[in-house]
């Protein structure tokens, strides 16, 4: 369920506000107000609320150098959210390249060091008395911050995606590349948690210690989630179109009448969805229930099968050695129920849908999903919640 609200778009790029958001926006503005208290009360307070705006305005510039740097090799970016953590920007693929992947990953720290040496020179030609000066001057220590924090050489930070992109190049493996990435993430996460509660336990600062502690459990978090989608992907790699497909499908007479087929299929309760017509050793094509309805019933005793059949050189079909990645891109992109796999005779070897697929990736994965919620996916047609095979195949293949 959506939570996020929209506030717009910049570049075409539609722009979200997590509700937790204003969490630390309340959070920003007593920072700064009480460090302007000096320059009175409505003043200190006016300045807190645009400084905390500010911040934020450079947090979205920051997503939005990832953003113009990704759509810059065609990559869709669907949004920008600014959340509790900061910000992020939802990029769909993968970059074809390690080189490619860098430039996407360091865009974001180089428009904040590009803002903090702007936001300096700004602060050496307005008069020191201003208490503009003081606020320029914060902003561009607060984005230098933001460019050397999110440098730190573990997934989910920028520095991770740096380190991906390097290793990729050394390794030639990108899947091996995200693995040691998020694994540099998840012990520099745990480190952060660590920090926080000895800052707390020694200083008795419980809000800082408090805030590193989160900051590390994000971050745990978010690695852990690299490392199982990128294990997701490579599985989708190992696994062909013969490992997930069924033999849920009847293959009937294409010589005998619609009547014929009517009586002795489609009134059978436990007959499948999926019927192939043959004749003379041969198949013909798959029958199309939803057509038998295009002929009018007084033709049903005299027509034959093979009237009506789709042959397989005009269906969706793949081979059994089809990567589980393109079996889902091709559901997907064509908007497909199912598809059919042929053997390399040409025949008729399995049927493949949405529910096939996730009953696979479940035994392979050792994931809890029960026979019930297999035969909901069969029937709608879409994917678990918080399963997004569509978006992940997508960005498996390079």
């Amino acid at each position: 369920m959506q939570t996020n609200w929209r506030i717009g778009s910049l570049f075409g790029i539609p722009l979200f506000l997590d509700p937790l958001w204003f969490v630390i926006l309340g959070l920003a503005t007593l920072n700064f107000g009480v460090a302007y208290q000096e320059w009175g009360t409505v003043t200190a307070w006016s300045a807190g609320i645009i400084m905390a705006l500010l911040l934020f305005g450079s947090v979205l510039l920051h997503e939005l150098g990832h953003s113009l740097a990704a759509r810059s090799q065609g990559i869709k970016v669907n949004s920008i959210t600014l959340f509790l953590f900061g910000g992020i920007a939802a990029i769909e693929e993968e970059s074809k390249t390690p080189g490619k992947a860098f430039q996407v990953a360091i865009a974001g720290p180089l428009v904040s060091i590009a803002l903090f040496l702007l936001l300096r020179f700004v602060s050496d030609i307005v008069p020191d008395t201003s208490p503009i000066t003081v606020m320029v001057g914060d902003l561009a220590r607060i984005n230098l911050v933001l460019a050397l924090f999110n440098l730190i050489p573990g997934l989910p930070l920028d520095g991770g995606q740096v380190l991906k992109a390097v290793l990729w190049q050394v390794t030639g493996n990108r899947f091996q590349a995200v693995h040691l990435a998020a694994r540099a993430g998840q012990i520099l996460g745990y480190g952060a948690i660590a920090l926080g509660f000895a800052v707390d336990f020694l200083t008795r600062e419980l809000v800082i210690g408090l805030w590193i502690a989160l900051l590390g459990w994000f971050g745990v978090r978010n690695a852990s989630s690299y490392d199982r989608v990128t294990t997701l992907q490579e599985t989708l790699l190992e696994l062909v179109a013969t490992d997930v497909m069924t033999r849920d499908f009847r293959v009937v007479d294409a010589k005998q009448t619609l009547r014929s087929f009517a009586d002795s299929y489609l009134l059978d309760s436990t007959a499948p969805e999926v019927y192939f017509a043959a004749s003379d050793g041969r198949y013909r094509g798959m029958v199309a229930i939803d057509d038998l309805r295009l002929v009018e019933r007084s033709e049903w005793e005299t027509q034959t099968l093979q009237s009506i059949v789709h042959p397989l050189t005009e269906i969706p079909t793949i081979t059994e050695s089809t990567s589980l990645a393109d079996v889902i891109n091709k559901l997907e992109n064509e908007q497909l129920p199912r598809i059919t796999v042929l053997s390399p005779a040409g025949a008729v070897a399995g049927v493949i849908d949405r529910g096939d697929i996730v009953r696979e990736l479940a035994q392979k994965l050792n994931l809890q999903i029960t026979d019930a919620e297999i035969k909901r996916i069969k029937e709608e047609g879409s994917y678990p919640p918080g399963l997004q095979l569509a978006v992940i195949a997508r960005s498996t293949n390079l």
